[in-house]
């Protein structure tokens, strides 16, 4: 890997934009993970790719319209839930079968954009533009704020839901919270590691921290360190070993989640 390779542009960009998608993803997963909420970050990667597919086909900024349209998806799971008294799983099933249905039937009627909308199915961490850039950026502010002002209450609301609503504490308005970062997340995620692993980088650097950490808050720092080296690392490797970018980004994440359980049961098996 040449030197000028590694301190171009590109390169660079992804990086910086790879870090950031890092942090809002560790930070995130712990939360999802543990409200046995995982697979909303699978349901709202359809919506959001299905957004991508209409605003190609509108000829508007994808990855914005994208965003609006991931949303609004995310608002209507809650409303499903609340309203429809449907299971969370369920709900994210609907509103998942219906964006890739969306996006199938855009594909098939205006091909011209196909290549650019694989660039979102696969992800392409190497071609961002600096507007990505900036918009991972925003996004980890936003997702760090977000969680650091209303620790104390998620974890409450995690823990025990019914204690805290008794306390008085704004649910829904939590809810919301959460689901709207998760689908900003996973929108800047799909050009990073694209539909089909976005989930895995939400999802794996949380379970493999929660295998480790001692309290909520360690589990939080070591979900996205586990994000941001499976992230970084990716990078480097798929330079080095001439690997997909988001293949590598998600192996790695997989190892890390394989040593950490195999560290748990050995530590496990030497208290017995």
């Amino acid at each position: 890997m040449s030197g000028d390779l590694i301190f171009s542009s590109l390169f660079l960009r992804a990086l910086l934009a790879g870090g950031c998608l890092a942090l809002a993803c560790g930070l995130l997963g712990v939360f999802l993970v543990l409200r046995r909420d995982a697979m909303i970050s699978h349901g709202l990667s359809h919506v959001a790719f299905a957004g991508v597919a209409l605003g190609l086909a509108l000829n508007l900024m994808p990855v914005v319209f994208s965003v609006v349209i991931s949303l609004a998806g995310s608002l209507l799971i809650l409303r499903l839930k609340e309203q429809a008294r449907l299971p969370g799983d369920t709900a994210i099933a609907l509103l998942s079968s219906g964006g890739l249905a969306l996006a199938v039937f855009l594909m098939s009627i205006k091909k011209d954009f196909g290549a650019e909308l694989m660039a979102y199915l696969f992800g392409d961490i190497l071609a961002i533009g600096p507007s990505e850039v900036y918009l991972a950026v925003g996004l980890a502010v936003v997702v760090s704020a977000g969680i650091f002002l209303n620790l104390s209450r998620f974890i409450f609301m995690t823990f025990d839901r019914e204690a805290a609503s008794v306390s008085g504490i704004g649910l829904k308005g939590l809810d919301r919270l959460l689901v709207m970062m998760s689908a900003v997340t996973i929108v800047l995620g799909l050009r990073i590691v694209g539909l089909l692993l976005v989930t895995g980088l939400t999802v794996i650097p949380a379970a493999a921290a929660l295998q480790l950490a001692r309290n909520f808050r360690q589990a939080l720092l070591l979900s996205s360190l586990f994000s941001l080296l499976s992230i970084l690392g990716g990078i480097v490797l798929a330079y080095v070993l001439n690997l997909p970018a988001s293949a590598a980004i998600i192996f790695l994440a997989l190892f890390i989640f394989i040593l950490g359980f195999l560290f748990k049961r050995l530590k496990g098996q030497q208290t017995m």
